[in-house]
């Protein structure tokens, strides 16, 4: 007799408190049940229920052999359940959470591609600039630059982005060039207001040393493509990754600000819920992302 068979009746009965209830969640008669539950004590060698007219319920022994034979079950669905879902296509509600300034720039302009390679999957892009907490508030996935500040979540690094700081030529010709990071306090700076330490520049020194400026800054916003905008307007310094910058930069809009300071690289990854294995949607999702961005990056945007 089938020994998970034999333990799927014994763990039904037990949740459901008795013969006839398992038998109709099984969709096996109630004589079925009992003989698969009388073959597994017998196996054992031991009473793992006790019967009476009333009620069933586990012994010592048997509820201890519950414990392990419910996690068993569970892992025989979840095997099941994988091999069902690796083969199936892809399909579903797919949540994402991503950073505003590279939703905005990189992720929106491609998701048309997706959605024609993958008609099933339907995508709710939602566009912020925190750290969402992907399980408690129902996302399957997230697009985060910098440093991965949850180890227990999976990722996947799809490419790099480099931070500098960068002002117009005009800029420069009004107000000069800073020389130093120290120079920056001279200086009109152009900050996010989302930044949780406030209008603070982490900069890398060129011995290495990471540095902080607290300069006050002439506009703040909680938007990286109007700190772009600003730049090129001439009011200032901005600090932003190169998938922001980079097309005004060759275009000459831009200029960086101090070309001798050690250039800062940011990686990009997609991060997910830990677990056995990955939703088909999730892993297509990210399989396309790397698949766009295998050219990309650090500067090449």
């Amino acid at each position: 007799m089938d020994r998970l068979t034999e333990m799927e009746a014994f763990a039904t009965v037990v949740d459901q408190g008795g013969f006839t209830d398992a038998a109709k969640k099984m969709g096996i008669s109630k004589s079925a049940v009992s003989k698969h539950v009388s073959a597994l004590e017998a196996r054992l060698g031991a009473r793992l229920l006790n019967r009476t007219t009333r009620r069933v319920s586990p012994t010592e022994i048997g509820l201890a052999y519950y414990d392990r034979a419910r996690r068993v079950l569970n892992d025989a669905g979840e095997a099941d359940a994988l091999v069902t879902s690796m083969q199936s296509a892809p399909s579903g509600l797919l949540r994402i959470s991503v950073a505003t300034d590279f939703g905005v720039n990189l992720l929106s302009p491609i998701l048309g591609d997706f959605l024609l390679e993958y008609p099933d999957i339907t995508v709710n892009m939602v566009l912020n600039n925190r750290y969402v907490e992907l399980i408690s508030e129902g996302f399957d996935m997230a697009i985060r630059v910098g440093e991965l500040e949850d180890s227990s979540l999976r990722a996947r690094k799809l490419t790099d982005t480099t931070k500098r700081m960068i002002g117009s030529p005009s800029y420069f010709q009004k107000y000069g060039r800073p020389m130093k990071i120290d120079d920056l306090n001279d200086h009109k700076l152009l900050h996010y207001s989302n930044q949780a330490n406030g209008n603070v520049w982490k900069v890398i020194a060129p011995s290495g040393e990471k540095r902080q400026v607290r300069t006050a800054g002439w506009l703040t916003v909680n938007d990286g493509q109007s700190l772009l905008n600003a730049a090129i307007s001439g009011l200032g310094i901005a600090y932003l990754p190169s998938f922001l910058y980079a097309d005004a930069m060759k275009a000459g809009q831009v200029e960086e600000a101090i070309p001798g300071l050690p250039v800062e690289t940011l990686g990009i990854y997609a991060v997910y819920p830990p677990g056995r294995f990955t939703q088909p949607k999730v892993r297509a999702f990210i399989d396309f992302l790397a698949r766009r961005y295998l050219d990309k990056g650090p500067d090449l945007w």
